[in-house]
This record gives C-alpha cells, sequence and structure tokens, in this order.
C-alpha cells in the first residue's frame, strides 16, 4: 500500500458532526490500492466495553484518490478513532500519531472527537434541501409598470449593451407568478434591486431604497407577500465589496479628502481621490474605477451593512442573501454578519459568490452555501459538443463533493449558467438534447439547482451581455416542449426525497467511454439514471440484482436479465429508473 497516499485530518470535510447523534468519517487511499478500510472506534474512558469496528464505504474516486466514508454514532456523544488499511494480507493502522504495522494500543496517540456539541453543528436552512431556484434580473424579465421605465428604454426583445435598459421591474415578476408557480420554482433569487445608475444595479447609491425604476419597498413587500403566498421564497443580492462612486459616503470623500469623516471607509492610498492613467488612487472592484471597494473592517462600515442586511428581513420579510464578491470580504465581516442574520431570521439562507474551493466560509460560521462554480464547468464541458470522457467526468466531480461534508453539498447552490456566463443552450452547441441530458444532471444530482431565467423556454446567448437577454413572453416564440421538459423534471425532483437528500455515487462511468450510470438512494427509495452522451446509439449494462424497477417518468417495468440490467439509448438519450426499498 502507498502509505503516503493515506490521508485524513479530524476536523472540517475529513471528520464532523452531520447530526447531534451521527459523526461522519471520511479518509483517503491511492486509487485502486486499498481492499477495505475499518474505521476502529472506542471510548478512550472506557475503551475494552465501549468500542466498535465501522466498515467503511468507498464513496467517491478521482483521477488519483479513493474516498472513504463510514457514520459513527457514539453512546455517549465522544469517541476516539484509528484506521485499519487492509490490501489483501497486509494490515497497517493509521492513528494521529503515525501509520503502523501493528495496531496501537488503544486510545493513546488515536484521533479524538471530544464531544458533540449540538451548538457547533453545521446546519443549514432545511427547506433549502428541497428548493429548486430560478434566477432573475428585474431589468430584464418582465416590465409591469412601464410609468418607472427609465429614459431611453429599448423596445422589449432588442439587443442588449452593457448600457441598455429594457424596463424590467418588479411589478413585472409580481405579474408572472404564476408563471414561476406552472413552472414549478420555489424560490427565486433576484440580482441586485437598490437603487443604482447601472441596469445590473452591482454599483449601490443607496443600500436602503429599491431603485425607482424597479418600484419602491412596498413594491418589493407585495411581491415577498405574492410570492409567499405561492409557496415562493426570495432571497435578494447584497453587494457590500463596494460601492458605486455615487455612494454618498464615497462622494464625501472625494469633495472634502482627507478631511471626510468617511475617509477609513474605503481604502485610499493617498488624497487627493484621482485616476491617472485609467488607474485609481482607491482600491475598487476588478479595475472598475466606478466601484470602489469598502473597508468592512471598519466598525462603522460593518454596522451601517448589517443592519441593512437586518433591515430588508425585517421590513419586507425577505428569506435570504444572496453575496456579491464574497470571497473579496473579510471572514470577521462574514461571522458578524451570519449572526446578525440568523438572530432575525434563523431560516434566512446565506449564499457566498465564491467561483473556487469555498470549505473556509462553509464551516457553520459564515455562509451556509455558495455559487457552485467548479460544478457548472464540469457539468457543462462534459455535455458540451466535443469528446467526453464518463471516467473524467466522474473524476472531477468526485473531487468537488469530496470538498465538503456532507450537509453542505445538500444545499450547495448549483447553477448551469447564470448573468455572469454564456447560456447553457449556447454552451451545448444549440443542441436540445444535449441541453436536457445537463438539466438531468442538475435536477437528480445533490444540491440545490437553480435556473436561469429563459432557459426554459430556449432562450440563447453569449457572455455579458448577450446572455442578459429580456425574458421571451411571446407564446409562439417560446419553446414550450422545453418548458414541459423543464416542468416534469423539476416535479419528479419536488415528488421524490431521495433525490433531494439521498446519498450520491457513480455506479458506472468509465475512461474512454461516454456513457455514465448513476445513483441517489435513501433508506426508502433507490433512483439510477442512464445516460448516453454521445451521437451514437448504446445499450449500457450494469449489474442490478433486484426486479422491481421501473421507469421513473412512464411507470413502465423495466427488469434485468440475469442480474444485469441493459437499457438500450438513443443518442444523448437518458433513462432515469427508480424502485422501492421498504
Amino acid at each position: 500500500m502507498q502509505l503516503e497516499c493515506f490521508y485524513h485530518s479530524p476536523r472540517s470535510n475529513w471528520a464532523y458532526s452531520y447530526d447531534k447523534d451521527t459523526f461522519h468519517l471520511r479518509v483517503r487511499t491511492k486509487k485502486d490500492d486499498v481492499d477495505g478500510v475499518v474505521a476502529v472506534t472506542g471510548d478512550k474512558y472506557d475503551w475494552e466495553r465501549h468500542h466498535h469496528e465501522c466498515r467503511m464505504e468507498k464513496i467517491a474516486s478521482d483521477r488519483l484518490f479513493d474516498y472513504w466514508e463510514c457514520e459513527v454514532k457514539p453512546e455517549r456523544k465522544r469517541f476516539s478513532y484509528s484506521f485499519r488499511m487492509e490490501s489483501g494480507d497486509e494490515r497497517v493502522w493509521m492513528v494521529e500519531s503515525g501509520i503502523f504495522e501493528e495496531e496501537p494500543y488503544p486510545p493513546g496517540g488515536y484521533y479524538e472527537m471530544p464531544f458533540i456539541h449540538e451548538i457547533d453543528i453545521f446546519t443549514p436552512p432545511e427547506w433549502t434541501k428541497s428548493a429548486v431556484f430560478y434566477q432573475i434580473m428585474p431589468d430584464r424579465f418582465a416590465n409591469g409598470d412601464p410609468s418607472n421605465d427609465p429614459q431611453g428604454v429599448l423596445p422589449w426583445g432588442g439587443k442588449p449593451t452593457r448600457e441598455s435598459f429594457f424596463g424590467g421591474d418588479l411589478q413585472g415578476i409580481i405579474d408572472r407568478i404564476d408563471y414561476l408557480t406552472e413552472l414549478g420554482v420555489t424560490a427565486v433569487y433576484l440580482t441586485p434591486v437598490f437603487e443604482a445608475p447601472s441596469n445590473h444595479k452591482y454599483d449601490t447609491v443607496d443600500y436602503r431604497k429599491v431603485d425607482p425604476h424597479f418600484g419602491d419597498a412596498k413594491t418589493l413587500k407585495r411581491l415577498v407577500d405574492v410570492a409567499h403566498q405561492n409557496g415562493i421564497r426570495i432571497v435578494l443580492d447584497a453587494v457590500f465589496n463596494h460601492t458605486s462612486v455615487d455612494f454618498p459616503p464615497f462622494k464625501d470623500v472625494v469633495k472634502h479628502g482627507e478631511k471626510s469623516k468617511f475617509k477609513n471607509w474605503y481604502h485610499i492610498y493617498d488624497f487627493p481621490i484621482r485616476i491617472e492613467e485609467g488607474n485609481p488612487n482607491y482600491d475598487t472592484f476588478g479595475f472598475f474605477a466606478q466601484m470602489p471597494k469598502l473597508n468592512t473592517a471598519n466598525p462603522e462600515v460593518k454596522n451601517y451593512l448589517l443592519g441593512v442586511a437586518e433591515y430588508w428581513l425585517k421590513e419586507v420579510g425577505i428569506d435570504g442573501w444572496r453575496l456579491d464578491v464574497a470571497n473579496e470580504i473579510d471572514h470577521t465581516f462574514w461571522r458578524d454578519f451570519r449572526r446578525t442574520v440568523k438572530s432575525v431570521n434563523p431560516d434566512a439562507y446565506i449564499i457566498g459568490e465564491v467561483w473556487s474551493d469555498s470549505l473556509r466560509w462553509l464551516l457553520g460560521d459564515q455562509f451556509d452555501s455558495v455559487m457552485n462554480y467548479p460544478f457548472a464547468d464540469r457539468v457543462n464541458e462534459f455535455f458540451s459538443p466535443g469528446d467526453a470522457d464518463a471516467g473524467d467526468f466522474a473524476s472531477k466531480i468526485n473531487n468537488v463533493l469530496m470538498r465538503y461534508p456532507q450537509q453542505t453539498n445538500e444545499v450547495v447552490f448549483n447553477m448551469l449558467s447564470s448573468h455572469d456566463t454564456p447560456r447553457i443552450l449556447t454552451m451545448m452547441g444549440s443542441d436540445k438534447r444535449r441541453l436536457k441530458l445537463a438539466i438531468v444532471f442538475l435536477l437528480t444530482f445533490i444540491g440545490t439547482p437553480c435556473i436561469f431565467y429563459g432557459d426554459e423556454v430556449g432562450l440563447a446567448g453569449d457572455g455579458d451581455p448577450d446572455c442578459r437577454k429580456c425574458m421571451e413572453w411571446d407564446y409562439d416564440r417560446q419553446d414550450r416542449e422545453l418548458f414541459d421538459f423543464y416542468r416534469l423534471l423539476i416535479d419528479l425532483r419536488k415528488s421524490n426525497q431521495v433525490l433531494r437528500s439521498g446519498r450520491f455515487r457513480f455506479l458506472k462511468a468509465e475512461s474512454g467511454d461516454s456513457s455514465l450510470v448513476y445513483e441517489r438512494i435513501d433508506a426508502a427509495n433507490h433512483f439510477t439514471v442512464w445516460m448516453n452522451n454521445a451521437e451514437e446509439e448504446t445499450v449500457i449494462a450494469h449489474p442490478m440484482q433486484t426486479d422491481d424497477w421501473i421507469d421513473a417518468l412512464s411507470g413502465e417495468p423495466v427488469k434485468p436479465e440475469d442480474g444485469l440490467m441493459r437499457i438500450g439509448l438513443e443518442p444523448l438519450g437518458y433513462r432515469i429508473l427508480s424502485r422501492s426499498i421498504v
């Protein structure tokens, strides 16, 4: 066995409390190097009478490693533990103090979970496990009140530019609530709605005022109330990393320079404020001089922004915050932000915009979730036109899953396109069959799925600003077959708890092949999803011992022969099977 590939850490995603009674252990070994792993657990105060062996399950593999996991339910909420690695007749033990060929006498040098404190367990809002989100840019969704249109508004459906306005507003969303309920979504994420000069509103001027071109606080409250009446939750976008240059405190700094009482609200190198050869003498979002970066470590700034977060939770009853450029703000701020938000509404959902590995924000003290761009990148790469390798895809998805604890994976914010990316149909080469495969994966995968407005009726578009087109409301121009497909898959997810909280595992995903099989399973139900990501017909075969499978969409019985299930699939086709366990 390759001892140097063994890895475990007694914290974070390797050892964590899943609930008040259950602890998850994970360990890593070299791929295909170890036959089995056993977690040896016991109470350090009386090992002889309180020790157990837990055979670990290989839950994932990537290009280099296998990942093993087991559940431990300690009698007294505490335990020490070691790992016994097995390969043929070879046995080695790994404990905190090292790796040994003979079992170290317990519990000296063993890993330790001193006590499971319920107050320390990361528990995201329960409703988010069952949510299906829908992202809306208010200016581009629907115009419900032409009287508040900005000057120079373009005709609905025109070609978007970075500066164009189309007149969409909050009343337009209220007017289309029936559309959202027909689609089946249960939550809406709105890009910023507060006063700002741009069409996207990521350059805030007044955090306590709804942009007049969208409506007012009463309109926002009415939207939240109507949404709640229809079983839909509302999450707003908070831009706390930076402001507009028209934000009053920044204008004061520009006017008064070093004498401004707001000079420490920003990261300013020297005075006066200036831009030389395109370079501002203050920190900004990216290199956008019109978006100066806030100093969130300043107590005045922190109190102001936390007050904003609290205000809208109380004023209109929103259900959470999506946090723009969250990774560029200090962790201390986000810890205080979480305390503030959860004190008002413990069920509020906090989603951070982080484009990479986000574990440091997902330990229970900052965010509930992040926008899972690594997931989107891997899914879009695999299902888009080109050479698809199922083994490589499974390796990459497993690697993403192993970044986080189970309860985080259950609510991580999964999307395939957004206002910052090309449209999913465009990424799929305008091939609806490929789009459907990607959506089947999204809506049968672990996590909280999100649909970008208009994807469900066939909107296409390259990157910003082309991806930010107006929603298509002409029924004859909508792809209604695609809409019905989205609605069918959303309903399947909502109707089956196992698709929302069951465990995920690849059953068949081989290098050099483009087809795959994966499962979602819990104590009551078992789903398997079969996909042919190739332009030719294929038959996928995989061992299945039980004969009580049905097609989850049609109800047709599907039976294996001699313990082998054979599923014939058309080019770029799929099939979803299910069975009851109890």
